[in-house]
């Protein structure tokens, strides 16, 4: 039975409003800069992965939030189309690498990659904006993440200036710490439960039950003859 993660849960709300706060700091001080507004979804096609306990919050939040009807459905039927979308991006990724495309060359095609996400409904608007990832929350002010920095391209931001910066290596340190309280917390019996990591579409399609946790001990498979 997979125990009350809730004190994980609530120090990751702390970092998410850790962050929320900075966004806020450099909006105000660069105020002409962000261009941020609703209706924008710039952000909604990036291509990122959650850390467990961001992918684990995201979908507590999403099955608090929608009952079992046509919305949901239609949300998780976006999902799985996504998600299959994203492996085919995936494996092509690494099929360049295994012919030795280099890992920068490789990193910047992704970040050129434009993948609608799963919560973005017809009208541009998130339909879980309050439980939103941090990478969300960040995008749109500048941030670096192992000495490179990035702006958003429709932002005011120059690249290469001078200007208040979100160091995205801590927040996903912080974030990999969690992610280890969880595997402890369940007492998992996979060692690297905490380095998983995944899109936002199979956050939503994932069930987060015993046996993806690795709680108690493993079940035999049965074999259908």
């Amino acid at each position: 039975m997979v125990p009350d993660l809730s004190p994980i849960f609530t120090q990751y709300e702390r970092l998410r409003a850790y962050v929320d706060a900075a966004f806020n700091q450099v909006s105000n001080l660069c105020a002409g800069c962000v261009t941020c507004h609703s209706g924008c979804s710039d952000c909604c096609h990036a291509l990122f992965d959650l850390s467990l306990v961001e992918a684990m919050y995201i979908n507590r939040a999403f099955r608090q939030t929608f009952d079992y009807g046509p919305e949901r459905s239609a949300i998780l039927e976006r999902a799985e189309k996504i998600d299959r979308q994203l492996a085919r991006i995936k494996k092509n990724l690494y099929m360049e690498s295994k012919h030795g495309e280099e890992e920068a060359a490789i990193v910047h095609e992704a970040a050129e990659m434009r993948v609608r996400c799963p919560l973005l409904d017809d009208s541009n608007q998130c339909v879980l904006y309050e439980a939103r990832p941090i990478t969300c929350r960040a995008y749109g002010i500048p941030t670096s993440i192992a000495g490179q920095g990035h702006v958003c391209g429709s932002s005011g931001f120059a690249r290469g200036g001078q200007y208040p910066t979100v160091k995205l290596d801590k927040i996903q340190d912080a974030l990999r710490d969690m992610s280890v309280a969880i595997e402890q917390a369940v007492n998992s019996r996979f060692d690297k439960l905490h380095e998983v990591y995944m899109p936002v579409s199979m956050a939503l399609l994932t069930s987060f039950d015993d046996r993806f946790l690795g709680i108690g001990e493993a079940r035999p498979e049965r074999w259908e003859r």
